[in-house]
Parts: C-alpha cells; sequence; structure tokens
C-alpha cells in the first residue's frame, strides 16, 4: 500500500510519524473520511472546505492549497488501485516540543490514507441495527465544538466502548442538558409524523457531510425536515429512525434501548433515503 505523507507517496512501511508530533502527543489536528464509489471520490470539495474549516477554528495554517490537497487524494486511490474504499486525510499540527505551546511546531502534516472498508455488513442495511443509548456525554460545543473534526476522539471511543462492551455496534450520545447530539460516529434522524427531525450543531452534532446530503434527499422527496432538541423519549416513539455517515452510509435503525422503532424493522421512508443516496454516489462525484 502507498501512503501520502506531504509531498508524496511513500511504501506503507515508510509511513512513519515522529513521536513529538503534536497530533500524536496532544491529539492536535484535523481528518476528514471520504469515501470512493467505482472510480468516485464522493462529495471531495465538500470535504476539503470542511477541512479547511476545521484548520481556522483551530488556528492551524495549511500550507497547501485546496487543489493540491484533492490532487494528492486523486494521486493516493490511484497508487492504490482503488475504485472503490474508504480515505483517511489527516493533518497533524507538526513536529514541535513537548507541552501544549504551538510555538515551536515546524509546518503541519498532511498525511493520507485510502483502503478498503466495510463498517457495516450488508444484511445490516436490510434488517436494520440495533442500538442503546450511552452514559458518557457528548462534549459542550462551548469547550470543542463538535463542527471541528479534530484528532481528539477520545470522547466517542468512550461511547464507543460502552456499546461494545454490552454487544453493541453504535450508541447514542447525549449532550450535557439531556438532549440526544449524535451517535458516535454518525448523525441521528428521525422521521415523526411525515417530517424528517435532526439535532443541530449546538445540540453536539457534527455538520456531517452525509448529513447534508440526507437533508437534500428529504428537498427532492418533499419531506419537510428541521433541527431540534430531541429527548429519548422522541427517538423511542419514532416512526423510523435512520443513521448518517462517510463509512455508515444511510443505516436504518429498529430498536434503541431495548424498544422497538415503529414496527420494529427499517421503514418505507429510509428506503427511499438510501436508495437516493446511493443513485447519488457516482453522479455527485470527483472522478480520480
Amino acid at each position: 500500500m502507498k501512503i501520502y505523507m506531504n509531498d508524496g507517496l511513500v511504501d506503507q512501511s515508510e509511513a512513519k510519524v515522529s513521536v513529538f508530533d503534536h497530533g500524536l502527543l496532544y491529539g492536535d489536528g484535523i481528518f476528514e473520511g471520504i469515501r470512493l464509489y467505482n472510480g468516485c471520490v464522493f462529495k471531495l470539495e465538500e470535504h476539503l472546505e470542511r477541512l479547511e474549516y476545521s484548520a481556522k477554528a483551530i488556528m492551524l495554517e495549511m500550507p497547501w492549497s485546496r487543489k493540491e490537497i484533492s490532487n494528492a487524494v486523486r494521486e493516493t486511490c490511484s497508487a492504490n488501485g482503488l475504485k472503490d474504499g474508504y480515505i483517511r486525510l489527516v493533518v497533524t499540527r507538526g513536529v514541535g516540543s513537548l507541552g501544549l505551546s504551538i510555538k515551536n511546531c515546524d509546518r503541519p502534516q498532511l498525511i493520507i490514507i485510502a483502503d478498503k472498508i466495510q463498517l457495516y455488513p450488508e444484511e445490516f442495511y436490510e434488517n436494520g441495527l440495533k442500538i442503546i443509548t450511552v452514559p458518557t456525554r457528548r462534549c459542550n460545543p462551548a469547550a470543542l465544538p463538535p463542527t471541528v473534526k479534530s484528532l481528539n476522539y477520545l470522547n466517542n471511543i468512550l461511547a464507543k466502548i460502552e456499546a461494545q462492551h454490552l454487544g453493541y455496534h453504535e450508541a447514542i450520545m447525549l449532550n450535557d442538558q439531556g438532549y440526544v447530539a449524535e451517535c458516535t460516529g454518525d448523525n441521528v434522524f428521525i422521521i415523526h409524523k411525515g417530517e424528517l427531525i435532526t439535532p443541530s450543531a449546538s445540540a453536539g452534532a457534527l455538520k456531517g457531510i452525509t448529513r447534508d446530503t440526507a437533508l437534500e434527499i428529504a428537498e427532492e422527496l418533499g419531506i419537510p425536515w428541521r433541527e431540534s432538541n430531541m429527548t429519548r423519549y422522541d427517538v423511542w416513539v419514532a416512526e423510523e429512525l435512520f443513521l448518517t455517515g462517510t463509512a455508515a452510509e444511510i443505516i436504518p435503525i429498529v430498536e434503541v434501548d431495548a424498544r422497538p422503532i415503529g414496527d420494529g424493522k427499517p421503514g418505507p421512508i429510509t428506503a427511499k433515503f438510501l436508495e437516493s443516496f446511493r443513485r447519488r454516489v457516482v453522479s455527485e462525484g470527483t472522478m480520480l
């Protein structure tokens, strides 16, 4: 496998990060997860725009233009012979000294990994996924804005561990006010009385690229939507529920906290969202 490091491709065995890189020492950096479908990078411009916003938010000056990063993404996929897969784009603060100050950090480091991925087996898309709510709360947006896709994912990791210890693949995280924020790696949508509802970024939800695509699909299908505070009760009594994420795509949820969602089967509206999404992945992609 070839990995893109800073200015070019290197063999996987040569892709190494300094122990003094602040991305490793402190989680000081940003990333994007991007999908490749049939030789097309899905929503590449949107992902790179979000990367730039994340960099600006944490005051990380990237020395590469958007076009340079875009070309590097395509080059990495082509070098690995990928037509379908997952791209992890990482920017770290760079090598510095011990201590939190960034003044001694050298230039940021760009890392691009392109490989195959399968987050969930196809049976989960056909039969739905069962999830739970976990005790670990989502970070308050005033402390660390969820709109920054940073390398510091310990909050989500702890929630994921709690879910997996109980035999679940995914879990809902609440914010410090008790409202639904997001799942450990995905955005949450409910359908109630014909309306699509999802938490806002101010509640602790990431402004996901697939989330935005779901909202576009809602417009396409003529389904009204809104952002709103949601309690666990709202989730339990929803007619349908699905999650969105780059790796997960759009996946139906059929049970939350031992309570069936709707009739306990993937709903017809969710099926329409998934069908529309899978049509879009090539038509809205950037060719290699």
